[in-house]
């Protein structure tokens, strides 16, 4: 029984707590954010559409943009070209090295800089909780603040909110409102930034699948230490302790922890005291901006009726059609997560979570989309309209 539990340990470990969470966390951001953005879209095109009507009424003629998702959105939308997508892994790679060589002396900035980005990507997750709360005892208005702009109830709540969270955490250095603070930036991100189509997803996802792989796996080679989990691991120091140097505020000083950057989120085990399982957010913004893709796929082909063609010539299955892009990239992340978990138990050594989560998501995809018919329309301009020809073959 005891060479059983030994031989079996990582299977244990795998549904302790700690990794459960990873995996619903992981998870839910990853539906919220696509859902959040697919929303946003929507709700553009929705206004534009009513903005056109009252512009016929009015007699008023405007440049339609309803082609164009970040015209709609009002510019807020970040969408990613194939250079983007080329140049990120590398951008990403100085980016690491930077941290790695000059922490020391760039930590204060680094922990400011994160907390106002966080504060903003915060007040962006809590924002509809916020409507709900509000919407009874308020009626939409919104207050103006000179030159800061115009702001509802909801969003003057939600920052507050935020800010307050944040502040708690420069005080604290807690890990749930670390965590906290990484879901509204992960939820930010998918949001508010996009994949065109399949082959600037490809790319963009190849190419960290290789900066992760290099980073973990071979960085120790040439730096002499894991430079990806070196810079991951890395706590900063406090800007209170800052402040209280500065004003001769010793005890104050000593008693500001240090920050853990929230790069990544962490969930402790209840079974296991002080043992944290650690996912980078990049291994969930990632594999979420290709799951947003397809989800926002999916609604155009069912609101656009896209005639389902067939590159092989063979039809595929009548119950494949059913199922969704997002439902099988979903699928594959999860599974993608799992083998990564399964991996690091395995070899007692930090894994990178790409290396698994990108071919379990990725090439099921283009499967897919290859047995429907639809990886040539994916691949390069999935959301223009083919009109028909007008024009009968003989």
């Amino acid at each position: 029984m005891a060479t059983y539990q030994v031989d079996y340990q990582w299977a244990y470990s795998i549904m302790d707590s700690s990794r459960i969470s990873t995996f619903l966390i992981s998870i839910l951001l990853i539906v919220y954010g696509s859902f959040r953005s697919l929303n946003m879209e929507q709700e553009a095109r929705e206004r534009e559409k009513e903005k056109e009507r009252s512009n016929l009424l009015t007699g008023i003629t405007s440049n339609s943009s309803a082609g164009n998702p970040d015209c709609i959105n009002g510019g807020r939308v970040q969408t990613l070209d194939t250079m983007h997508a080329l140049c990120l892994p590398l951008g990403a790679s100085i980016s690491l090295l930077i941290m790695f060589f000059f922490f020391d002396s760039m930590q204060m900035l680094l922990a400011i800089c994160t907390a106002i980005i966080a504060t903003v990507a915060l007040a962006f997750l809590l924002l509809p909780m916020c409507q709900y709360i509000i919407r009874p005892c308020s009626d939409g208005n919104k207050i103006s603040f000179g030159v800061c702009g115009r702001f509802t109830g909801a969003e003057l709540l939600s920052f507050s909110l935020s800010v307050s969270i944040v502040c708690i955490w420069v005080l604290t250095g807690h890990w749930l409102l670390m965590d906290a603070m990484g879901m509204g930036l992960c939820v930010a991100f998918i949001a508010f930034v996009r994949l065109p189509s399949l082959k600037v997803s490809t790319l963009l996802l190849t190419g960290l699948l290789i900066y992760d792989v290099f980073w973990v796996f071979f960085s120790s080679y040439i730096f002499s230490t894991n430079v990806m989990v070196k810079v991951a691991t890395r706590p900063a120091d406090n800007p209170v302790s800052l402040v209280a140097r500065r004003l001769h505020l010793g005890g104050v000083a000593r008693a500001a922890p240090k920050l853990p950057l929230p790069g990544k989120l962490v969930f402790p085990s209840i079974h296991q005291a002080g043992h944290f399982s650690m996912l980078g957010l990049g291994d969930i913004v990632m594999p979420g901006l290709l799951l947003c893709f397809v989800l926002r796929y999916d609604a155009y082909k069912k609101t656009q009726l896209l005639p389902g063609g067939c590159e092989t010539g063979v039809p595929p299955p009548r119950h494949f059609s059913r199922i969704s892009y997002f439902h099988c990239s979903l699928i594959g992340y999860f599974l993608g997560l799992l083998t990564a978990t399964v991996s690091s138990e395995v070899f007692k050594a930090a894994q990178p979570a790409l290396l698994y989560l990108v071919p379990f998501t990725l090439l099921p995809l283009l499967t897919m989309a290859y047995l429907k018919g639809d990886l040539r329309r994916m691949w390069s301009e999935p959301f223009i309209s083919q009109q028909p020809s007008t024009h009968m073959d003989v």
